[in-house]
């Protein structure tokens, strides 16, 4: 099974009851010590959108409560707060072992024409010219945790090249943005919940490390490093086959906690999202 095909799969939801839905892990990815978050975000979006119709997700807020076990299936509980005539708002509980690991709060509109504006796309390399985190990494494999290089290793579902990356080994100090190129691997059709599942699954990869670059840190070289909540606009619609350019900020850091920004066009100019994000960034203590 192909890399895409496995993350459609683990996007495809089990219904269990009536507003209530199980969702895995793969089983590549249970040897890591945490849940992913984009794959928690995207499995709660998807059970929200299995409770609406006819309307499409225009924002998302949630909050990363505790460390998902990968081992483990997440149950989705879906609250439907309110259906009105233009906009749909419904709450999603995610549980395990009986405790709340996150929730997300999303609000979906029927379609409508109104103002347009947008900023432009900021100057960027294509990404045909940027190497995979594949290329990337590969030099650095014997020095990387393991469990780190078998996964760099592998066929991801999501492509990504990062524009002026860092050494997460030794990592120096950096301006506060960046910019990544993804995309998924194959075209996953033209439905709307799964290409903006898509889209949030990607938007977690990357965007953290934002917030450590000026301080020439990263979740390898002594840091830790977890998304505290995660918030994503969706302005217009894209295929998540497409390549998408993620520009990133950090405007500020302070009590522990790094503040992300990022913006996500298509390589035509169009801004089909944006995405704010507040991670935990603190020195590890000595053992």
């Amino acid at each position: 099974m192909t890399a895409i095909q496995t993350l459609i799969d683990t996007l495809s939801l089990e219904p269990i009851e009536v507003n209530l839905f199980r969702g895995q892990t793969p089983q590549d990815e249970m040897n890591r010590d945490r849940i992913y978050g984009g794959q928690v975000i995207a499995q709660a979006l998807m059970a929200a959108y299995r409770t609406v119709e006819g309307r499409t997700c225009h924002s998302l807020q949630s909050y990363f409560i505790r460390p998902g076990d990968p081992k483990a299936p997440v149950l989705y509980e879906v609250e439907r707060s309110r259906d009105g005539r233009s906009f749909t708002t419904r709450r999603v509980i995610a549980i395990q072992h009986g405790e709340q690991i996150f929730n997300l709060a999303a609000s979906f509109q029927v379609h409508e024409e109104g103002f347009e504006h947008s900023d432009p796309l900021p100057a960027a390399p294509a990404p045909e010219t940027v190497q995979t985190d594949r290329e990337r990494f590969a030099p650095f494999a014997a020095t990387m945790p393991a469990a780190f290089a078998e996964s760099m290793a592998r066929d991801r579902a999501i492509e990504v090249r990062r524009v002026d990356p860092n050494n997460p080994i030794k990592p120096k100090k950096m301006p506060a943005h960046q910019q990544v190129w993804f995309r998924a691997a194959e075209d996953v059709g033209d439905g709307v919940a799964i290409n903006q599942c898509m889209l949030a699954y990607a938007t977690d990869m990357s965007l953290l490390d934002t917030c450590a670059r000026p301080h020439g840190v990263s979740w390898l070289s002594g840091v830790m490093m977890a998304s505290l909540d995660h918030i994503i606009w969706f302005h217009r619609p894209s295929r998540a086959h497409e390549w998408h350019l993620y520009d990133q900020d950090s405007p500020s850091a302070s009590g522990a906690r790094g503040f992300n920004r990022g913006a996500i066009y298509l390589q035509d100019g169009t801004l089909v999202a944006s995405v704010a994000q507040e991670g935990l960034i603190r020195p590890r203590k000595p053992k």
